[in-house]
């Protein structure tokens, strides 16, 4: 860190049995602020992961090359700073990782002696761990990292009185923190202004000593002390009426704070010493410790959105208030044209001009796809001066973001958020803007993977069920399948009516086991099992199955219920595999489940033995055959949920049987929210025609 003029390092080596790295050495910040980073493991979007695995020196130029390249630090320190990471190793042997953090001003690239620093420190570092294994001494992580601090001349006692007394001699008061932010030394004049004795002050945290500091801006300042090793300036109001202007000069141990009365308002003269514009805590932005709050709260969001719509509702509705923009668009990129997927405080009429704009058109929004880089328009001026037409077509903003959103190095929309007054877009904003462009980025590639497998699934779904049932004369039917209200929308459920010979007619109904392309491939090798053994008694149709699905050896299991109806002898023969049982409606109105010989699930023993049950089907028997979805709900028992659609059932008269369908299904979506997909087939036996 000395040769190179880092003033944060962090040193990562390999835990035993483990592939993750810990951090084992830590300098120049506290405990906390390395926290989140503990454990890195091999696929983690953090530059030491990346370069460890590909082996070779990652470089971060400055807070916004962070947010575009990793989003989630980004979020979170976007102060500034450069960065490198390298992997530590030798002779084809990775030991672990380096990572090294200059302040904010760093010039964009590493100076020659820089880099070759850093090369000799990673090659001693490798030998001297190779050197310990070979010795039967591995180095290894403890529990927690050796925090490390530059050595420093311990003053004597004539000295330490005489460092005191020129402290007390400057103007205002003076105080000085650890690297937690802890306060480890105050004067007399800094507890005065901050009205607070010395023993409530010491060893505490400004914000937890001082109910008045408690705001998310002052730890901020803070924060971007520590991290840019910049002086850092803000003023804030002690009650009622005393505002105060705080200093802060940090090193590799701490910050030395000074502080000094500023005038009404917040205002102070500026001494030329800040490198930070002045920050007030009383700021008509959102501080950035409240547009984190949203925006972590939109990255949890994101990480349960479904599908690209989902993905896009959900930015539009919480990106909006957090950011204080006044109107936002996002475009995905299909087929070599941007299209308008969400929006929120424009007219449609304007989005429908932005839809469908090739990429090749000059517009902000395709040039950030083609350079991967944000476009910032602080004023209608600045837009105007290079693209004129957007300023016609945006007629709502008086300051832009245009905003990349890339995913695994592939453009896959755009980001545009309005605002209704012109905006400086500080560099922190920035970076905070360029992360949250990240995270929708990655949000909506996974939207649209999730939405082309359920695409591939509900067509695969759609072409395997039945698209319409067969004639059967003395047989009224009717059928619905609905989807599961989560996931991805199909699943395994299946039912199928089969006109055999003569007066006979076969039944089926079944359920796979998960929603997703899987469950619904098997859905169909089962139907067309059951399908092709027709017409043989129901047992041998279910064994044949059953030996074609352990034969198969898809790891799921599946429950199916076949029903072989003779009409001319007005009798059924049923056979289970651990599926709900039928319910019958008697002529008379009475219902009742049916109570089957139990057999079990199809694809567990190809040996299964499933026995024949029978019910006689008198003209008006109504015969129900379902999937569990129609009656499982939370907090019910199935033996009650199956009891009250057996009394919905028996008090309904309906006059055919799409209608009666009807009514079970609005009573199945009534009664509970609904997770699982249902299948259901009514027949009724009926004079033939």
């Amino acid at each position: 860190m000395r040769r190179t003029g880092a003033a944060i390092g962090m040193g990562y080596l390999y835990p035993p049995g483990d592939d993750a790295l810990r951090l084992a050495v830590l300098s120049g910040v506290s405990l906390e602020f390395a926290a989140p980073w503990m454990r890195v493991g091999p696929h983690d979007p953090v530059p030491v992961a990346h370069a460890v695995a590909e082996g070779r020196l990652v470089w971060i130029a400055d807070r916004e090359d962070m947010a575009r390249r990793y989003p989630r630090p980004g979020l979170v320190l976007p102060y500034p700073f450069s960065l490198a990471a390298a992997p530590v190793a030798a002779d084809d042997t990775t030991w672990g990782g380096l990572v090294l953090m200059w302040p904010g001003g760093h010039p964009p690239e590493l100076s020659a002696p820089e880099e070759e620093a850093l090369h000799d420190g990673l090659a001693r570092m490798a030998g001297i761990l190779a050197r310990a294994a070979a010795d039967g001494s591995p180095v290894l992580p403890g529990r927690t990292p050796r925090l490390v601090r530059p050595a420093r001349h311990t003053p004597g006692p004539v000295e330490a009185v005489a460092a005191v007394e020129f402290i007390h001699r400057l103007p205002g008061g003076s105080c000085a923190l650890d690297l937690g932010g802890r306060i480890t030394f105050v004067t007399e004049e800094a507890a005065a202004l901050l009205d607070a004795d010395i023993d409530t002050l010491m060893g505490r945290l400004p914000w937890e000593a001082l109910p008045w500091m408690d705001n998310p801006a002052v730890e901020d300042r803070y924060r971007a002390a520590v991290i840019s090793r910049r002086v850092t300036t803000f003023t804030t109001l002690r009650p009622p009426d005393h505002w105060l202007r705080f200093e802060l000069h940090p090193d590799a141990t701490g910050i030395s704070v000074r502080v000094t009365p500023a005038e009404p308002g917040g205002q102070t003269p500026r001494n030329g010493t800040d490198t930070e514009a002045e920050h007030t805590t009383r700021s008509a932005l959102p501080s950035r410790a409240t547009a984190l709050y949203h925006l972590m709260h939109l990255a949890a969001t994101l990480t349960e959105a479904a599908g690209v719509r989902d993905v896009a509702e959900q930015a539009a509705d919480q990106i909006v208030p957090a950011l204080g923009a006044h109107a936002l668009a996002l475009l995905t990129v299909e087929e070599g044209r941007l299209h308008v997927v969400g929006h929120r405080g424009y007219a449609p009429g304007v989005m429908a001009r932005f839809d469908s704009a090739p990429l090749s058109s000059h517009t902000p929004a395709t040039r950030v796809l083609a350079s991967g880089l944000p476009l910032f328009f602080g004023t209608r001026a600045e837009l105007e001066d290079t693209y004129p037409a957007a300023v016609v077509l945006d007629a709502v903003g008086d300051a832009w973001a245009f905003l990349p959103l890339i995913a695994s190095g592939r453009p896959v929309g755009s980001l545009i958020l309005a605002y209704d007054r012109p905006r400086p877009f500080h560099p922190a904003e920035r970076a905070i803007l360029t992360s949250l462009a990240g995270l929708i980025a990655q949000a909506l590639d996974r939207a649209r993977l999730y939405d082309s497998k359920r695409d591939l699934a509900h067509r695969l779904q759609d072409g395997l069920l039945p698209h319409t049932l067969p004639h059967v004369p003395g047989l009224e039917v009717a059928a619905r399948y609905l989807p599961a209200g989560r996931g991805m929308g199909v699943g395994g459920d299946f039912y199928d009516l089969i006109r055999l010979r003569g007066s006979s007619a076969a039944a089926t109904i079944g359920d796979v086991q998960g929603h997703d392309v899987a469950a619904a491939a098997l859905m169909g090798q089962v139907r067309a099992a059951v399908h092709a053994g027709a017409g043989a008694p129901p047992g041998e149709v279910l064994a044949r199955a059953n030996r074609l699905l352990t034969d198969l050896e898809p790891g799921l299991f599946t429950s199916c219920l076949y029903a072989h109806i003779d009409l001319k002898h007005h009798r059924a023969l049923l056979a289970t595999a651990g599926h709900p049982p039928p319910l019958v409606r008697h002529p008379g109105g009475r219902t009742e489940a049916l109570d089957l010989p139990p057999g079990l699930l199809l694809g567990i023993d190809p040996a299964a033995d499933y026995p024949t049950g029978g019910v006689t089907l008198p003209l008006g028997t109504v015969l129900v055959l379902y999937t569990d979805g129609l009656v499982e709900a939370p907090g019910i028992s199935l033996d009650d949920a199956t009891t009250d659609l057996a009394a919905l059932l028996a008090a309904t008269d309906a006059p055919t049987m799409d209608a009666l369908a009807d009514v079970l299904v609005a009573h199945a979506h009534g009664s509970a929210p609904r997770h699982d997909d249902i299948a259901l087939l009514l027949l009724r036996t009926v004079p033939p025609v």
